[in-house]
């Protein structure tokens, strides 16, 4: 957690959103308590043709199996499964941390691991955002949604220190309002937005430019 709050003034519709350049290759949303349905709010307004891979953490027990991926592909047009470590993700698709493990980017290639927990939570949502930042900086966007405590937080500050765009859920649209409070607090986000505007937000960050998403995704790496 930063030691300091942040001093910001985020825009509160999806509409005062400055579309960025380069736009978004990446979009990394993170949610806890209440986030089911902010999930599948913000998953069926999206539009199939999303020019940017979507990857999701939800806090879940670590024993058993999720339905989350079948709950997004049935809330909306995109397909969604648990990601699989080692493969390479790809524009118009959603990955979802499976139980028990932390999911993150090196590069454009989806990691599915143990780990540690951090925050008390694996999957944990700071791992994913970290990583997204380091991975795609400016072309990475961080979501932090409904939740308990401030996991998100201190990634999502990360994720901005890397170039990334931040937006957090209007707490007073949230069932759980502490994670998107801490993050507004902490982190200098770029919007704080209605969940229902939220998917305007994505689609308009993530507009196609003359590279295909994936051909993008492809070229795309601020490690080099």
């Amino acid at each position: 957690m930063p030691d300091e709050p942040a001093a910001h003034a985020p825009v509160r519709s999806w509409r005062e959103l400055t579309t960025p350049s380069p736009p978004i290759d990446v979009i990394a949303l993170g949610a806890s308590a209440g986030g089911v349905e902010a999930l599948t709010t913000v998953v069926a307004a999206l539009p199939r043709k999303i020019d940017a891979a979507i990857l999701i953490v939800l806090h879940v027990s670590e024993a058993g199996t999720s339905v989350m991926p079948q709950i997004l592909s049935r809330s909306g047009v995109l397909p969604a499964a648990n990601a699989r470590d080692g493969e390479t993700i790809e524009p118009g698709r959603i990955y979802v941390a499976p139980p028990g493990h932390h999911l993150t980017l090196d590069g454009t290639v989806a990691r599915v691991q143990r780990g540690p927990r951090e925050n008390g939570h694996r999957p944990a949502i700071d791992p994913l955002l970290r990583t997204a930042g380091q991975s795609f900086g400016p072309r990475a966007a961080g979501v932090i949604l409904s939740g308990a405590l401030n996991d998100g937080t201190a990634g999502l500050r990360l994720l901005k220190q890397r170039g990334g765009l931040a937006i957090v859920q209007d707490p007073e649209t949230a069932r759980y309002p502490s994670m998107p409070r801490s993050a507004i607090s902490y982190c200098p986000v770029d919007a704080v937005l209605p969940l229902r505007e939220i998917a305007a937000a994505l689609e308009r960050v993530a507009a196609e430019a003359p590279r295909s998403g994936q051909a993008r995704l492809a070229a795309w790496d601020v490690r080099r």
